[in-house]
């Protein structure tokens, strides 16, 4: 081959991947840069600049390898598609030298041009829409300019609405590819969804979860993965990922900054019992059932061991127990904390040991990355531990098809444009969500819904009235849409005047709530929107206080003083606030719960204020009174305990007073429950003996793991409860199902959550709802040892006020 033949090819395979930026490096297989000569260089530099120069800017192409049209991508075992995805990353790990494994241990890992490899970024975000953060985060810049920006997930987890979790993860899945392949997108791993326990109502994430009930969670991991992933509603399993989901932070992950403790230096000590029936359920079902191809090990230690270096939790637990296919990254310097914080190792080259060891793949930053040489000449770990690693990022890589070619030719998701993102559909979703989500908490005299023509002026008044970026919470992308409750409000009434009253959630100010009692003096309605906001609770901020902030119970006293009628109160928060002043004021007429909304939140307030939409939303978390502030954050023990004053954690321990409970939430319609079923025997070995054995039990229960799966699934049965909507309006109505023992002794909680769906009635209609009761699952109770039993004896389902008791019995 002559020297120009030499330099067309070589700059052709440089410009099939100038995403990747190692042109200055790269060469054609099987033809060393020490084969070319001195002038050829020169001149390949040039000319690649030249050509490059103009497509870096322009170029839509998303980064791939196994270009079809590069001819030694036919000689590559790792390019051919028709093998099984562990033969292809073995061939291509078997390549690589040890310093480019090791350079592929961090979230940025450059590209391996000799093999056609592109850099890949891990970490994008995605938590309620293709988010801004991590470094291979969305590029707005190009013809993509926004995303749907779906309510904060704790408004999510207030539908109660298995399939609603499914289409938000379906989309954020389509819209993600659908910037990927417009080459806006440098990864289609995304961190999310946060599936830790909102176990404590100060914690700064808890937004990001859907509440604090383990089934709850459990199920929202598992179908919003299926549908970020590309699988089915009742999950399947799929060859090529849509994009690969996150399940994070495994595990007991939820404190960030209380006091002296921070989540780098926490050690959160946790009993066998609260783990098995509260910290991982959500995690099990995440790999079980949702089939998520990533995990990430937590900041904080875990009864003295830091999970990212915890070879029981990762390979024992994940891997081998619950079958985990995938990729298991760090928290951000999560392998750093062990070594700088935690103290856990004596060196870096120990702390990458432990992590590498104990099957983390992957960190985020460059830790890993800077000490692996060391370790490796060490002696600390060994290049099959790398391997391993390797071979499963690897895996996943090839799992979203980047190594069958260009993924803007593949069948299956290359179609996949930019008229999916903002689309009608998504964004008529995001708006359903909302509107299914929001929590009607007070309505006295019936003063919602409002009627238009009887309100000729509105005040709106409060610091989140008219808060654009307060409605899509954190881990956001810039919105389609954002409108905010002022801007919506004014679209139905004409004289609508807003007064600010703070400056923001702090509140920090009194200066304008004399305007704001001035126009409320005024009008014929007034509105209120008060809460928190980022600066109130975020990642790394927890609260101290459940109290509104600042002077924002001032202002809501001092408007409602003057009002002509009862106002209305709504709250923009995350976390729980202690209201117990608006719930027991007159002046105070109605209060609605409305989370961070999202990109529709101001229209979807607005329809639910003026009747367009009955709300049916239930609290997915406790509402707690400001007393429980005096319970330290760091105590991880979910039951309570009579003996020290410890009142416990969430609706299934807590022994004290409540400002709403969970589950709690109003309608404008009138809702019955009546079970239809029939059934109220349970005899275990009658059952079970079909099989021809006979259970292993003690006197008063049943050991769950010696009932085996095949026998657990012939215990299985539907429960069906009839709903009826009496009316005045159609809507939608979640309906909970709950399980309770004759008493709490054992450690069994006050209640279980143990099936929910959300039902749509017209006024005057009813349905019947079917649950899977599943007895191993929902009728179990967890030893203080960590083992899950089944008690012999009555068991109580419950729907709103209606109980069926259930006999346990041999």
């Amino acid at each position: 081959m002559t020297d120009e033949q030499q330099l067309v090819q070589y700059s052709c395979f440089i410009l099939r991947h100038e995403h990747t930026n190692f042109f200055l490096t790269a060469q054609p297989p099987n033809q060393p840069t020490s084969l070319l000569s001195s002038a050829m260089r020169e001149s390949l530099l040039l000319f690649s600049l030249l050509a490059l120069s103009p497509l870096l800017a322009l170029s839509s192409d998303p980064p791939f390898s196994c270009d079809p049209s590069y001819p030694s991508s036919r000689n590559y075992a790792f390019c051919n598609a028709k093998l099984p995805i562990e033969q292809r990353a073995q061939d291509l790990v078997s390549r690589l030298t040890v310093e480019e494994k090791i350079a592929q241990l961090g979230d940025v890992a450059p590209a391996i041009s000799r093999l056609g490899v592109p850099a890949y970024k891990w970490w994008s975000e995605a938590l309620h829409g293709v988010a801004y953060g991590g470094r291979g985060s969305t590029n707005y810049d190009g013809k993509i300019k926004s995303a749907t920006s779906f309510p904060q997930v704790i408004l999510t987890g207030a539908t109660f609405n298995p399939l609603l979790w499914y289409k938000i993860g379906e989309a954020v899945g389509t819209e993600a590819r659908a910037i990927y392949n417009s080459g806006q997108l440098q990864g289609l791993t995304f961190w999310a969804p946060n599936i830790n326990i909102f176990r404590d109502p100060r914690w700064g994430r808890g937004q990001e979860t859907p509440g604090e009930d383990p089934l709850t969670t459990s199920k929202y991991a598992a179908l919003f993965v299926r549908g970020l992933q590309g699988d089915s509603y009742q999950g399947r399993h799929v060859p090529v990922l849509k994009a690969s989901a996150c399940c994070k932070h495994f595990t007991a992950y939820d404190l960030e900054r209380w006091g002296n403790v921070f989540r780098f230096t926490f050690n959160a000590v946790v009993t066998a019992q609260d783990l098995e029936d509260t910290y991982q359920p959500p995690f099990k079902s995440c790999v079980e059932d949702g089939q998520a191809s990533g995990m990430m090990c937590a900041y904080n230690e875990v009864n003295g061991v830091p999970p990212c270096g915890d070879y029981n939790l990762l390979t024992k637990i994940a891997r081998q127990e619950w079958k985990f296919y995938g990729y298991i990254v760090s928290d951000c310097d999560a392998v750093k904390v062990i070594q700088d914080y935690h103290n856990y190792s004596k060196t870096p080259e120990e702390a990458v040991a432990y992590a590498l060891k104990a099957g983390m793949d992957v960190n985020c930053g460059s830790y890993v990355q800077n000490h692996s040489a060391s370790a490796l000449q060490q002696g600390k770990i060994t290049e099959a531990d790398i391997d391993r690693a390797l071979h499963n990022l690897f895996s996943v890589r090839m799992r979203l098809g980047l190594f069958n070619g260009n993924p803007t030719r593949y069948k299956k998701y290359g179609s996949i444009g930019p008229d999916q993102v903002c689309s009608k559909e998504h964004q008529n979703l995001a708006l359903q969500v909302a509107l299914q989500g929001i929590v009607l908490l007070k309505n006295n005299y019936n003063l919602l819904p409002l009627s238009k023509p009887q309100v000729s002026s509105l005040a709106v008044i409060g610091p989140n009235a008219n808060n654009a970026e307060l409605l899509v919470g954190n881990y956001h992308g810039p919105p389609c849409i954002n409108i905010t409750a002022l801007q919506a409000l004014q679209g139905y009434i004409k004289d609508t005047r807003y007064v600010a009253g703070c400056g923001d959630a702090a509140c920090n100010t009194s200066v304008t709530i004399y305007q704001a009692v001035q126009v409320a003096s005024s009008v014929d309605y007034v509105v209120l929107f008060v809460g928190l906001d980022q600066n109130q609770e975020r990642e790394d901020l927890d609260r101290y206080s459940l109290l509104l902030p600042g002077s924002q119970k001032d202002l809501i006293t001092s408007v409602a003083k003057v009002a002509k009628k009862p106002v209305i109160l709504v709250l923009l928060c995350g976390g729980p606030v202690d209201v117990s002043f608006a719930k027991s004021d007159p002046k105070i007429g109605a209060i609605v719960w409305a989370g961070y909304p999202g990109q529709a939140g101001g229209p979807a307030i607005a329809q639910v204020l003026f009747g367009e939409h009955n709300p049916g939303g239930k609290l997915p978390l406790t509402w707690y009174p400001q007393d429980y502030t005096r319970i330290p954050m760091t105590d991880m023990n979910m039951r309570a305990n009579p003996a020290t004053g410890y009142p416990g954690r969430t609706y299934r321990f807590y022994k004290g007073e409540t400002v709403f409970p969970f589950g709690y939430g109003l309608s404008y319609s009138n809702y019955s429950h009546k079970f239809v079923s029939k059934f109220e025997k349970l005899y275990m070995n009658t059952v079970i003996n079909t099989q021809g054995t006979k259970i292993a039990h003690s006197s008063d229960h049943y050991h769950i793991s010696e009932i085996g799966l095949d026998a657990c699934e012939k215990l299985k049965f539907p429960a069906t409860v009839r709903v009826e909507n009496h009316g005045p309006m159609e809507g939608w109505q979640p309906v909970l199902l709950f399980l309770r023992w004759p008493n709490e002794t054992n450690g069994r909680p006050a209640k279980q959550l143990i099936g929910f769906d959300s039902v749509h009635l017209k006024a005057g209609e009813a349905a019947h709802v079917e649950f899977a009761v599943s007895p191993c699952e929902h009728f179990s109770r967890v030893t203080e040892e960590g083992k899950r039993v089944i008690d012999k004896g009555s068991h109580f389902m419950m729907v709103e006020q209606e109980e069926l008791e259930i006999s346990v019995m041999d």
